[in-house]
C-alpha cells in the first residue's frame, strides 16, 4: 500500500489493518516453516506495510499531542 492511500485513514482504522497484516505475516511464517511458501517476497511487503502504518499512527498521535 502506498502512504498516500493510508493518510486519510483514522488511527483506529490503521490499527485494525495492522492487526490483519500481523496475522497475515504469521501465516506466511508458518507457510515458510512448512516449506510451502509460494511468494516469499510477500513477507517483505507485509513487514513494510506494517511499518508504514505504524509510522502514520505515530505521526497522528504526535500531531494530536502538539495541538492540545
Amino acid at each position: 500500500m502506498k502512504t498516500s492511500e493510508l493518510r486519510p485513514l483514522a488511527v483506529d482504522e490503521l490499527s485494525i489493518k495492522v492487526g490483519a497484516l500481523k496475522k497475515e505475516l504469521f501465516d506466511l511464517r508458518m507457510q515458510q516453516a512448512a516449506g510451502k511458501l509460494d511468494k516469499p517476497h510477500r513477507m517483505r511487503e507485509v513487514r513494510r506495510d506494517i511499518a508504514r502504518m505504524k509510522t502514520l499512527m505515530g505521526e497522528a498521535t504526535r500531531k494530536d499531542a502538539v495541538s492540545k
